[in-house]
């Protein structure tokens, strides 16, 4: 065999090594970045995910006056009422992300000046 010909071969050996080696390193990244995602779908199955936006806490009251008020202004988005002993909230929208629900505060912001975007599940 010639001279040039072994350094072909010991370079073909390289490179096919490498790229072995490469492409298992991948593959162990994949079913890593797999198992993560499984366990944060769990996780937010069972303990909720996303964002409202809270218009009141207090009287029961006043928080069905702001219901009230906040379906005449924004008819298409959903409200909650919610109680735990001893408060009553309103609390409307269905937001999955921090920023989605931060844009429709801006909205509700002039009329509800009070309103607050609040995580769910946590």
């Amino acid at each position: 065999m010639k001279k040039g010909h072994f350094y072909i071969a010991i370079f073909a050996l390289l490179f096919c090594g490498v790229i072995t080696g490469y492409s298992q390193n991948n593959t162990v990244q994949n079913d890593t970045l797999k198992k993560f995602i499984q366990k944060k779908r769990a996780y937010n199955k069972k303990y909720g995910y996303g964002y409202r936006i809270q218009l009141y806490n207090g009287f029961e009251t006043e928080v069905k006056k702001t219901r009230a008020k906040f379906r005449i202004k924004f008819p298409d988005v959903k409200t909650y009422i919610i109680y735990k002993s001893p408060e009553w909230k309103v609390q409307v929208g269905n937001y999955k992300t921090k920023l989605e629900a931060d844009r429709a505060l801006l909205a509700f912001k002039d009329e509800f000046y009070g309103a607050l975007v609040i995580p769910l599940g946590r």
